[in-house]
Order: C-alpha cells, then sequence, then structure tokens
C-alpha cells in the first residue's frame, strides 16, 4: 500500500509531469521534423545516389574490362597467327637459301670437273706431242744409225711421222 500512497515510487503517476513530457515529445518531432530530418533525408538521398552512381561506374568498368579482355584475346591470336607465318616464312626463306646453296655448288662442282677435264685433255694431247717428238727422235737416231748411208735424216723424220699417223688412225 505505500506504493499507491503517493510518495514517488514507480507505479506512481504525476498527471503534471507527463503533460511537461507530452509537449516536450511534441515539441521535439516538429523540431525534429522541421529541421533535423530534411538534412538527413538528405544525405540519404545523395548516399543513395552515390552507391547508384558507383554501381554504374563498375558495371560501366566491367563491361569495359570485359572489352578490354576480348580485344586481348583477339590481339593475342592474331599476334600467334602472325608468328606462325613469320615462322613459316622463315622455313621456306632458309629451305630456298638452302637450295640455292646447293644449286650454287653443284654448278661450281661442275665447273671444276670441266676445267680439270680441259686441263687433263690439254696435258693428254701435249704428252702425245712430246711423246710423238721423243718417239719420232728416238726412230729417226735409231735408224739413222742403222742406214746412216742409205737415207738423210729429213727424209727419215717424214717417214716416222707417217708411221705415227698411220698408227694412231688405227
Amino acid at each position: 500500500m505505500l506504493l499507491l500512497a503517493g510518495g514517488g515510487g514507480l507505479l506512481s503517476f504525476n498527471t503534471g509531469f507527463a503533460i511537461w513530457i507530452a509537449i516536450t515529445m511534441v515539441v521535439f518531432i516538429f523540431l525534429m521534423a522541421k529541421f533535423g530530418v530534411p538534412p538527413i533525408m538528405k544525405a540519404l538521398e545523395e548516399r543513395e545516389h552515390k552507391i547508384k552512381e558507383s554501381l554504374e561506374s563498375a558495371e560501366k568498368a566491367i563491361a569495359r574490362a570485359e572489352q578490354i579482355s576480348k580485344d586481348n584475346e583477339k590481339a593475342l591470336r592474331e599476334a600467334e597467327t602472325k608468328a606462325q607465318q613469320i615462322r613459316k616464312e622463315a622455313v621456306e626463306e632458309a629451305e630456298l637459301i638452302r637450295t640455292e646453296r646447293i644449286n650454287k655448288a653443284k654448278e661450281e662442282a661442275e665447273q671444276i670437273i670441266d676445267q680439270a677435264r680441259t686441263s687433263i685433255e690439254q696435258e693428254k694431247r701435249q704428252a702425245l706431242t712430246e711423246l710423238r717428238s721423243e718417239v719420232a727422235k728416238l726412230a729417226v737416231a735409231s735408224a739413222s744409225k742403222i742406214l746412216d748411208s742409205e737415207l738423210d735424216e729429213k727424209k727419215n723424220h717424214k717417214l716416222v711421222d707417217n708411221f705415227i699417223s698411220d698408227l694412231q688412225k688405227n
């Protein structure tokens, strides 16, 4: 019972105090609605706008990054294709150079062989000529010793030349 007796207990009700609380609350709500809520709402709207802009920016950046990625992939494929083409051309060029060098070496070898054949043929003719001359001299010398008085040297030389010529024809 003490609680109901008016001494400021927990369950006691003071009407004057309640009215002041209600008036203060209305004034607070009015002041908040007039001066506090608009800046808060404005700040929230600005924040929402910035978030939307950030999301749009992020979407644009993602789209741009995807486009750049596609462009990079395309450039990479083109570079690989070009590299393969360059490799192919280099191999073809190397093969062409190799073939040219082989052909040139064959031509030079054929020229050397032809020169050697020509040189051998000339040396052979020269050797035959020298051999004929030597044989003629020997034949004339031996014939002149045998037939010392019967024939002269010019006739002997002519006879031996005719004999050697006849041997070549056969």
